[in-house]
């Protein structure tokens, strides 16, 4: 089954990178995914993979050497390597994101004519790194603060200094931490009253004096994406470590919400990947297994029935979503947006529920991955900048309420 559903409507482009990625993802992350699950252990061999495909520049610029997918292409990508490593997939994002944001979203902003060029100078720097010599880009975004969620100024700060900034500051469950070359670290400059327009987005090599990872990490699921804590203290970086101007990522926030969704492409192939075994297994098809067909009885039949309804329903809003992105969008588009994103994490875990219960005991054995399916898309719901909660909330209120409107107190 195809992750698009129909793929006739796909451009020539989006096939062949689909392709590519199921290539990958069935050869090459699929047979390591136990491992790296097991281990808590980063996919470095998966990011050779990705980087010998040319896929580290997949949303790059074609003026700049990349492959210039749009963020349609992108996500269908990025839910065909979640059906086969969703560590692998969700870190993916982290890196493909600092393409995004500098590429073809800064494209949509409003910038003076200084900083459109200053921009344009400092990309090239940016995206010659991933294309041509391979570097993995993250972007470290929790803080354990209201910051990550929107709603108030990051804490990490930007001090400006002579020929760039002194940053300080902390991130948690950070992606690719000790394995990226260059965190994409958002902060706020360090002037006073300072506020959420002051976003500043620093390309933070990780070798720098200043830079650590610590902390251990053991977590449900998704461990392969080894989402360590990262420090940073003191660290000087130049004045080309900007991947936007000064002020610009809030601008950006602001007007491209669906950027705040990326990671639900992952849970996407998920769902995905927790239908395929079921019916594989039902079927007497998985390799290894003994070839006892299960798919006579009437209660697996409804069972893999209502898998089918809620992976087409989330397949569905996950396709819309994709044509929806936009900068600017209207009110409805942003209301679906929300519902998009609550619906695939949510029902990921729903579908990977049913496929244990549908396949019995075998689905909690660690030798097949259903149960692995299951941790990692527990976690999905709960990862910032868009829990499940924050989503409900934010639906909730603006189908209710235009902008501006408030209610009088009541006594």
């Amino acid at each position: 089954m195809h992750i698009a559903g129909n793929p006739s409507p796909l451009t020539a482009q989006q096939r062949e990178l689909i392709a590519l990625a199921a290539t990958l993802g069935r050869e090459k992350f699929a047979p390591r995914a136990a491992a790296h699950d097991r281990d808590a252990s980063f996919p470095f061999e998966n990011y050779e993979d990705l980087r010998e495909a040319g896929l580290l520049g997949i949303c790059v610029p074609r003026e700049h050497g990349g492959l210039g997918a749009d963020f349609a292409t992108y996500v269908m990508v990025a839910a065909e390597i979640g059906r086969h490593c969703g560590a692998t997939a969700l870190s993916y994002n982290m890196h493909v994101s600092s393409t995004m944001w500098a590429g073809f979203i800064a494209d949509a902003l409003d910038m003076t004519p200084e900083q459109r060029a200053d921009h344009e100078h400092l990309r090239a720097i940016h995206f010659e790194r991933i294309v041509h010599h391979g570097k993995v880009y993250s972007q470290p975004f929790s803080e354990g603060g209201a910051a990550a969620a929107g709603k108030a100024p990051w804490g990490t700060l930007a001090r400006p200094v002579d020929g760039g900034y002194v940053v300080s500051g902390r991130k948690i469950f950070a992606s690719l931490a000790g394995a990226a070359d260059y965190y994409g670290v958002l902060c706020t400059l360090d002037r006073p009253g300072a506020t959420q327009r002051d976003a500043l987005y620093l390309a933070v090599p990780a070798d720098a004096p200043g830079v650590s990872v610590v902390g251990d990490w053991d977590p449900l699921g998704m461990r392969g994406t080894v989402s360590r804590t990262l420090l940073l203290d003191e660290v000087l970086v130049p004045h080309t470590a900007r991947l936007m101007p000064e002020g610009l990522y809030w601008q950006a926030a602001a007007r491209f919400p669906h950027m705040f969704a990326t990671l639900s492409p992952t849970y996407m192939g998920i769902a995905q990947a927790a239908y395929d075994f079921t019916v594989s297994y039902l079927r007497a098809e998985v390799p290894g297994m003994p070839p006892v067909k299960r798919r006579m009885y009437p209660t697996k039949q409804v069972a893999v029935a209502e898998m089918r309804i809620k992976l087409e329903q989330t397949r569905a809003l996950f396709l819309q979503n994709a044509r929806d992105a936009m900068v600017d969008p209207d009110k409805d588009t942003r209301m679906r947006l929300y519902a998009a994103h609550f619906t695939i994490m949510e029902n990921a875990n729903d579908i990977a529920r049913l496929a244990i219960r549908t396949c019995g005991g075998q689905g909690m054995l660690k030798s097949l991955p259903l149960e692995r399916l299951y941790r990692d898309s527990r976690c999905g719901s709960l990862m910032l900048p868009w829990t499940a909660e924050l989503c409900v909330d934010r639906l909730g209120r603006e189908c209710l309420y235009e902008a501006g409107e408030r209610d009088e107190a009541i006594d």
